[in-house]
């Protein structure tokens, strides 16, 4: 009887444990929401978009639960915050955001100022492990569109603009043709990372551009209610891609001509017209027009 018990027993755990991988696969096998991370309380939800001060944004929220600054990388915590990264923030985010408990929120940037950026951090840059981002990534583009990225350490003079206008044919032809590899998260459209939050059942509150970042985040903290407040005079920005790489030499305007201006319309053209960045002049950081979130979840929730 014990032995029959004992066998009964052990099939009840190997049931339980094959409906957690069911529901596990379930879970992986909807696109969900990646990118997304929110507030332990719940307070707010947040879909990153990278290159669009999203260690600053992610740090604000993380202070509006804890009173305090999380010390290191944010994209690094593992607590503190939920994000869809992490098996155990699922069914919370998915819940809320289905029920829409919670106002959700994205940031974006200039397409021009937005390209250039992921083209110093993650190119010419040396990471925090102190190696070259994504291992063999930056060697490939130097090799294979000439390339160069500073020396070894990204110290060393070098043509910037040149080298910026021959990463941009690389990038172009990893979102256009994915080859030699699938578009990086860094420099693939903002739309495409806004638009999965959208067609899995999300709506956004509020989108705002990280040129009138004060102006925007205000905005969020404005309509939700947290555990500390967040006088946004006294918080720093947390740029954790300021050291990594060279810096700009130039103004921006000064990196693209007009065959470049035509690539990054080609590449970006959603995000120029949705979120009102202006195609025709590099030099024009700030929007031109007001985004419509009506027109976003129309184009993007398809």
């Amino acid at each position: 009887m014990g032995h029959l018990l004992k066998s009964f027993t052990h099939f009840q755990d190997l049931m339980a444990q094959m409906s957690k991988t069911d529901e596990k696969k379930k879970r992986n096998s909807r696109m969900g929401f990646p990118g997304t991370w929110m507030t332990e309380s719940e307070s707010v939800v947040y879909r990153v978009v990278p290159k669009c001060a999203c260690s600053t944004i992610g740090q604000i929220l993380y202070y509006s639960d804890h009173g305090a600054f999380y010390k290191g990388d944010i994209h690094d915590a593992q607590g503190g915050l939920h994000k869809w990264a992490q098996d155990g923030s699922q069914p919370l985010i998915e819940s809320n955001v289905a029920e829409h408990r919670s106002p959700a929120f994205t940031a974006v940037r200039n397409p021009y100022s937005r390209i250039l950026s992921a083209f110093f951090d993650k190119i010419c840059g040396v990471q925090r492990n102190g190696g070259r981002y994504r291992g063999n990534l930056v060697p490939m583009v130097m090799q294979k569109y000439g390339v160069e990225v500073g020396g070894p350490d990204g110290t060393e003079e070098f043509d910037q603009i040149k080298s910026f206008r021959r990463f941009l044919l690389f990038a172009r032809d990893t979102i256009a043709f994915r080859k030699p590899i699938d578009p990086d998260i860094h420099w693939s459209a903002q739309s495409g990372h806004i638009s999965t939050f959208i067609s899995n059942g999300g709506r956004y509150d509020r989108i705002f551009w990280t040129e009138r970042f004060n102006e925007g985040m205000q905005g969020v903290l404005d309509t939700i209610k947290s555990p500390h407040s967040v006088d946004l005079g006294s918080i720093p920005r947390f740029n954790e891609s300021a050291d990594h790489g060279p810096k700009r030499a130039h103004p921006v305007a000064d990196y693209f001509d007009d065959l470049s201006m035509h690539l990054v319309y080609e590449i970006y053209k959603r995000d120029f017209d949705l979120f009102r960045y202006d195609p025709k002049d590099p030099g024009r950081s700030a929007p031109i027009g007001e985004i419509d979130l009506d027109e976003v979840h129309a184009k993007l929730g398809d």
